[in-house]
């Protein structure tokens, strides 16, 4: 009995020791069973979030069909859209929008600042100003 307790402890002594370990014969067996597992639980979980995903954009749509709201690629589409057909017949560059309170509207205001002053002059004066 004691020869066998002997035996086995100074085996698993020169493994801690750093001996040669034994050769597991179905080691690469066991390694591609266990990495084709783990590729089907990815392959699954994929599989899981996705629908999950599917199942919350079709909420997202019945919102979107609710309240009249478009998806922001959808509104740069319309954007985009709209900027070709500006510019179909055009051979130049398409014209950038004027911010509101620039160009045209500036003269307009000089003018009506203009007229507003010569009302506050006295008559002679603004006789002057309308020839």
């Amino acid at each position: 009995l004691f020869l066998v307790l002997s035996l086995g402890a100074t085996k698993d002594m020169g493994k801690m020791l750093g001996g040669d370990e034994e050769k597991d014969p179905d080691a690469a067996k066991k390694e591609e069973e266990r990495q084709e597992a783990l590729r089907q639980e990815e392959e699954e979980r994929k599989a899981k979030y996705a629908k999950m995903e599917a199942e919350r954009e079709v909420m997202r749509q019945g919102i979107r069909d609710k309240y009249g709201i478009k998806k922001k690629e959808e509104k740069e589409a319309e954007a985009q859209a709209a900027l070709e057909a500006n510019a179909e017949g055009s051979l130049t560059r398409p014209k950038k929008a004027i911010p509101p309170g620039c160009g045209n509207e500036e003269e307009e205001e000089e003018e009506s600042i203009l007229d507003t002053v010569i009302k506050y002059l006295p008559g002679p004066l603004q006789d002057m100003f309308k020839k």
